[in-house]
């Protein structure tokens, strides 16, 4: 074991997370798999082997330090892009059913045969806007935990990944910088959507020391009929 794997071993077992030595595999052949494809297509800026075990995988787990992902069973993963937060969260947590939506061809093409290589079953990756993909009733209203890293503003991730939250399930936006102001003025779009702030937690890459954010949101009640509004209207009108 090097010690990038070392050390990603070490903190994650400090948080209760022990990895196997198929999980540490799994995490390997993704990482070489992330900067193969990279070449091709943009997946990620970040393709140093160390910078993409904290920056992108020990990121991505450490919403599991702030809630139980052993007692869920759905979870949707918004605006993917190349797997994070989700896929690092499978493999830690295989038990896991879950939903990717990506906009981007290209990206639900390289986590299929991510997924495929990596041996993971219960993934579905599905090309689509949130918008429309929320509308659907497999997808509308079922997901224990729904997740978004770095997408968008929160009044605009509320509508994105609100709809995908069954009653009494999370919402969790994941971001870097956080301002008190973002949430406050996300709150008219927490009320349309029928989510309740409940924590926000604040860390910092062990190594990089750079901020995290994660605002965790409930659903209170099933989605009303008007939301999520037809795609492209979130971003371009944002509920305030």
């Amino acid at each position: 074991m090097d010690k990038t794997t070392e050390w990603f071993t070490q903190v994650l077992k400090e948080r209760g997370i022990p990895l196997s030595e198929q999980q540490l595999q799994q995490f390997e052949l993704y990482y070489t798999m992330l900067v193969d494809w990279n070449e091709r297509m943009n997946l990620t800026g970040i393709t140093e082997r160390d910078a993409v075990y904290e920056k992108h995988f020990y990121d991505s787990v450490s919403l599991a330090f702030y809630t139980d992902v052993n007692k869920v069973q759905r979870l949707a993963d918004i605006g993917s892009g190349a797997g994070f937060p989700s896929i690092p969260l499978k493999i830690c947590f295989p038990h896991v059913n879950v939903l990717i939506v990506d906009s981007l061809n290209k990206r639900i093409g390289f986590l299929k045969a991510l997924s495929e290589q990596l041996g993971l079953s219960g993934v579905e990756c599905v090309h689509g806007r949130a918008e429309d993909i929320a509308r659907l009733p497999e997808h509308r209203d079922q997901y224990d935990l729904v997740t978004a890293r770095a997408v968008a503003r929160l009044n605009v991730l509320n509508e994105f990944c609100l709809p995908f939250v069954k009653k009494g399930g999370l919402f969790a936006a994941m971001k870097g910088a956080q301002s008190d102001g973002e949430v406050r003025e996300a709150s008219f779009s927490l009320r349309e959507l029928k989510g309740k702030l409940l924590s926000q937690h604040a860390f910092s890459l062990p190594n990089e020391q750079s901020e995290r954010h994660i605002v965790l949101v409930e659903k209170k009640d099933i989605t009303p009929k008007k939301y999520p509004r037809k795609a492209g209207t979130p971003l371009k009108q944002p509920l305030l």
